[in-house]
């Protein structure tokens, strides 16, 4: 295994590991794309501090999905709707839709942005040849 330069990401064969914390410092983003070399899609963290908002932007192409890890952020649309949206909230928001982020919150955000243009590729899991599925617990045992 080989790590990555000043960013503690560890990359394998087929593979890139980090946190959040490893590939930078304050508010602002965080390049998870170029940090992890994602190829397919972009990837973006946005630490944000309380009170702060992005301004409205679109996209000629992407789709984008958001997803907020800490905090509490107001999604504003161009039709003048907002939604607020806590930890483990998600939105999708097509290419051409304006939209803006805001915090919120009394304390700073954290929240993901992955974007992509071409479709969905399906379900193609599989399972390596003489691997089996394999629970690590047991699900709950239920009264009838």
């Amino acid at each position: 295994m080989a790590s990555g330069e000043n960013t503690g990401v560890v990359t394998g064969d087929g593979f890139a590991v980090g946190s959040l914390d490893s590939i930078g410092e304050g508010p602002g983003f965080r390049k998870v794309r170029r940090e992890l070399d994602v190829k397919e899609f972009g990837v973006n963290a946005i630490v944000m501090p309380a009170g702060f908002s992005s301004g409205f932007h679109y996209h000629d192409e992407q789709e984008e999905l958001y997803f907020v890890h800490q905090g509490e952020v107001e999604l504003e649309f161009g039709d003048g709707s907002k939604h607020r949206l806590g930890p483990g909230g998600i939105a999708r928001v097509d290419a051409p839709t304006h939209r803006k982020v805001a915090n919120v919150g009394s304390g700073e955000a954290v929240y993901l942005i992955v974007g992509a243009k071409g479709g969905y590729v399906g379900r193609d899991g599989q399972v390596p040849e003489g691997d089996s599925r394999v629970r690590t617990t047991d699900p709950p045992v239920t009264e009838s």
